[in-house]
């Protein structure tokens, strides 16, 4: 990395061309990435270069650039390199920084959730049919990507009732001595008790993993000749068998929408722009099918047009996934043979990208582009309804222009057991769920059920860390309207947290259900005003009861997350020294936690593997003193 030329030269500008003109010197004519920095240190862009001494020039020119370069080199105070041996290692480089430090003046993909898979699991005598998402960390055979988790729900659910794999955990696959409940409806051929034995449940695994891969058409033909073969012989409970699990995988196609005749495996980008605002709709196809779609609405200044754009979406959207064998896109994006070397340089195989002009590709790509321009289309008409209830929220609470983040916090518990709190966040785009936040109380002196203390700590570390991250006029993600579930002594707590930590620009609202708790009768409490309220039918009571319903939903699904996490945690997973193989032999020998609380030491001393001073830890573990 290279030195700041501002510790080099003290007279240098603090920001401007002249700061990216005393790099020049030192720079090499070789491939990498450059970061440019604004003078608090914040990532302003992150680029490649084939040259980086090139690259760097032309931005110590005065003239020649777009309105969005210009104030990026205005504002760049210092800049950071890394040389890489090739252009094509800079590109991935370059996509993985953008990724993690998120500059301002990059296109930015948003929403970069991992796509879900199916799983053929190795290591077993009987795979398991499952779902994954997340690293690829399972010994197995991945089959995807699925648009989201419901294609994928269904492609197993009727897969289930064309090959019969088992479902169930090792665990469970273990411990069964009858059939369970996914045998009875003809969903599973029941290898736990021992339906079926190796061999055929490896033909069955065979056979579903050949139509993942794209080879639905043999597996039909081979399960109607088995179908033909036990008519003639009059087996027809085991011909009605076959006939069930051919109409189910009819009915896996049947669900993919357009299907591809010419075309195993590829992914389709289109991108449309209008209002400002990019839409980039991708399209998976895997095994000769559909398996579902997704919008994107990546982060870019309003002057770079869809080519600008897609190029360095399709890079970043490969950074943590698989590409297939072929992309098809809309739009001829620069440094296409670049992407094509980068994207095979992460796979083991050759990636091709190309722009078809004609043919069922060229119809894909249009089929594409359409679902882009309506999506794009429905999110601008969202946009524009979005706008005027914020409009409407200013109006009621004498803000001075409409909230572009709305924080909404509630609390769950149960007798105050499992306590969390929630906080979702709303703005112009409608719910920003990246950005919802949920509180695990630390406070080892709450009391249970008090609402107020967990208020008050969820408040305290929000707006302490906010303090820290710095000031509003720095940090995008200050609230610009603090809205609480609750009357007049949650905004109570609310005003006391803010006041201590010396804030006074957030607005505050509690809001709550009126006389008899009725929904429609909401009452609006603001520090040092009267309660207000909204005729029942106001759009703008029905968003902030929207608002207000997203917490509750957020905060119950938080809570349900940490009672079955305490549910399935055992009082031996805390005492040290306590691994595997020793807690096993505890239950084992007592049958259960509780038993091993409640036994004597002579009878710790003797299960096997627990020896005298670890008998001695386990007892003073449960029995104080």
């Amino acid at each position: 990395m290279l030195e700041n030329p501002s510790d080099l030269h003290p007279k240098t500008p603090v920001t401007g061309p002249e700061v990216i003109r005393a790099y020049l010197p030192r720079l090499p004519y070789k491939p990498g990435v450059y970061r440019m920095l604004g003078a608090k240190g914040d990532v302003l862009y992150v680029g490649k270069a084939r040259s980086l001494k090139k690259r760097v020039a032309s931005y110590a020119k005065l003239t020649g650039h777009t309105v969005r370069i210009g104030r990026m080199i205005q504002a760049t105070a210092t800049m950071e390199f890394i040389t890489t041996e090739t252009e094509t290692e800079a590109l991935l480089l370059e996509a993985n920084l953008i990724k993690r430090l998120k500059p301002y003046y990059n296109v930015l993909l948003r929403d970069d959730k991992s796509f879900p898979y199916i799983l053929i699991t190795g290591g077993h005598a009987y795979p398991q049919l499952d779902k994954h998402r997340g690293a690829r960390n399972r010994v197995g055979e991945y089959f995807g990507p699925f648009a989201n988790a419901g294609a994928v729900s269904r492609t197993l659910n009727t897969m289930q009732k064309a090959f019969l794999l088992r479902s169930c955990t090792n665990a469970m696959f273990e411990n069964r001595t009858r059939p369970c409940l996914l045998h009875q409806i003809k969903r599973c051929s029941a290898p736990c008790v021992g339906l079926i034995d190796v061999p055929a449940y490896t033909g069955l695994v065979a056979q579903a993993r050949d139509f993942l891969a794209g080879g639905g058409a043999d597996v039909r033909a081979s399960l109607t000749a088995a179908m033909e073969q036990a008519s003639e012989e009059q087996d027809f409970e085991r011909a009605a068998t076959f006939r069930d699990r051919i109409r189910a995988m009819s009915a896996v196609q049947a669900h993919q929408g357009i299907n591809p005749q010419g075309l195993l495996e590829a992914d389709v980008f289109a991108a449309h722009q209008d209002g400002g605002q990019t839409c980039i709709q991708v399209f998976f196809f895997r095994a000769g099918q559909n398996w579902g779609n997704r919008a994107y609405f990546p982060r870019a200044d309003k002057s770079l047009s869809a080519e600008e754009i897609l190029g360095p979406f399709i890079v970043q959207f490969y950074d943590n996934k698989p590409a297939p064998r072929l992309l098809l896109l809309s739009h001829s994006v620069e440094g296409m043979p670049l992407i094509e070397d980068a994207l095979t340089l992460r796979s083991d195989y050759r990636v091709e990208v190309a722009v078809p002009k004609r043919g069922e590709k060229f119809e894909m790509v249009r089929h594409a582009l359409k679902n882009a321009h309506e999506a794009l289309d429905r999110r601008l008409a969202e946009s524009a309804s979005q706008s005027r209830l914020l409009d409407g929220v200013a109006a009621l609470f004498g803000l001075d222009r409409a909230p572009q983040r709305i924080e909404v916090y509630d609390n769950s518990h149960i007798q105050g057991t499992n306590a969390v709190g929630a906080m979702i966040v709303a703005g112009p785009l409608g719910f920003e769920k990246g950005q919802y936040r949920k509180f695990n109380m630390r406070n080892q002196d709450l009391t249970p059920g008090d609402d107020y203390a967990m208020l008050r700590e969820v408040l305290t570390r929000r707006f302490q860390r906010l303090l820290r991250e710095g000031p509003r006029e720095e940090n995008g993600h200050w609230p610009d309207l603090l809205l609480i579930d609750g009357g007049a002594g949650q905004l109570s707590i609310a005003v006391e947290v803010l006041r201590e930590l010396e804030i006074t620009t957030v607005p505050l609202v509690a809001i709550s259900k009126g006389p008899d708790r009725n929904a429609g009768r909401e009452q609006f409490h603001m520090p040092g005003q009267p309660v207000r309220s909204l005729e029942p039918r106001d759009p703008v009571l029905y968003f902030l009861q929207r608002l207000r319903d997203e917490a509750h939903r957020f905060a119950i699904g938080a809570h349900r997350d940490a009672r079955a996490r305490s549910a399935t945690t055992s009082p031996l997973d805390e005492m040290p020294g306590i691994g595997p193989k020793r807690k096993r032999a505890l239950l084992n020998h007592f049958g259960s936690a509780r038993a091993v609380s409640q036994a004597g030491l002579s009878d710790l001393e003797a299960v096997a593997g627990i020896s005298t001073a670890m008998a001695r830890q386990i007892y003073a573990h449960f029995h104080d003193g």
